[in-house]
């Protein structure tokens, strides 16, 4: 069933947490019967039967899963009646919490298994699995959302649309996909981020301020800060908080030096001797939010003029 509602979690991401169940041979039911399993989740009785002896889903597949054992132990997976890749995001994500409840799957190990393989693909769209409540000394889990980082990486793909830099696009996935596994590269690919918006920026921009090959990252942001009129010295005296408003914008440009800075000490492209220590997740997602901010609010800008 469908809620209607937008999904975050995508038909990919679903197929891939499938096939990695499929490929441990992980079976959704645990040590119970499939129709006991279903029971905790769906009034079956609202299900059709694919099989007309039977008046709705619970007989179908008792038929089909225990008499004739004839349906595969992932058909779940496909079903359309349950639709599982099609969903929402709140029924998907109590499958998936059922099938490492304590009660289905009384070894801590597996019930980890199953999370672990789930949150290694739900990181993409946002969300992960984690542990509620002690059940036996056993624990239940809950979706619950991951940082504000995944609504930032959204808000810089549509940047990215706006400018139509496929580019961009490439960039900000690369971020995504690194920032828990290589902050290193996450840092580096924020600075690229930043730089490919403001060249995109100056290229649609009627304006003798083009960007050039010898422009480091500070000097193009600060090309594309003074076409949109976003530098202290174009705010007026009389305007209302006017040295607050030049102050923000002070602290707006001073964002992409900090980013170019850290790359240089931190990010990828550089070599490092054998003392070197890099930063953290958390250091990469707070470099990559700052960069961020900066893309999102100079093509917000651009868009208006």
């Amino acid at each position: 069933m469908n809620s209607g509602e937008a999904n975050e979690i995508s038909k990919a991401t679903r197929l891939d947490i499938f096939d990695a169940f499929r490929l441990d041979e992980v079976f959704f039911a645990g040590r119970m019967d499939d129709v006991d399993f279903l029971d905790r989740i769906y009034n079956l009785e609202e299900f059709p039967s694919y099989d007309d002896r039977y008046s709705n889903a619970a007989g179908d597949i008792w038929q089909h899963r225990h008499n004739n054992y004839d349906w595969e132990n992932d058909w779940i997976f496909s079903d359309a009646r349950f639709n599982l890749t099609g969903c929402s995001d709140v029924e998907f994500l109590k499958f998936i919490c059922e099938m490492a409840h304590p009660v289905v799957r009384p070894d801590a190990a597996q019930a980890k298994k199953i999370i672990d393989i789930a949150n290694e693909h739900l990181r993409h769209d946002g969300w992960k699995l984690i542990p509620e409540r002690q059940l036996a000394g056993r624990s239940t889990y809950s979706p619950s959302r991951t940082t504000e980082f995944h609504s930032a990486i959204k808000r810089a793909s549509t940047a990215a649309e706006i400018l139509e830099s496929s580019w961009m696009q490439k960039e900000i996935e690369r971020i995504q996909a690194s920032v828990d596994q290589d902050p290193a590269l996450a840092i580096g690919t924020a600075k690229d981020l930043v730089e490919s918006c403001c060249k995109a920026i100056l290229e649609d921009c009627d304006t003798d301020l083009k960007p050039e090959k010898t422009d480091d990252l500070p000097k193009l942001s600060k090309k594309v800060c003074t076409v949109l009129k976003l530098v202290p010295e174009g705010i007026s005296s009389e305007v209302k908080g006017a040295e607050i408003i030049r102050r923000t914008l002070s602290n707006l440009a001073s964002i992409t030096k900090s980013v170019a800075e850290l790359r240089g000490l931190y990010g990828s492209g550089h070599g490092r001797d054998g003392r070197h220590i890099g930063l953290e997740p958390r250091h990469a997602r707070l470099a990559a939010s700052s960069a961020i901010t900066f893309v999102e609010f100079v093509t917000e800008t651009h868009l208006k003029h």
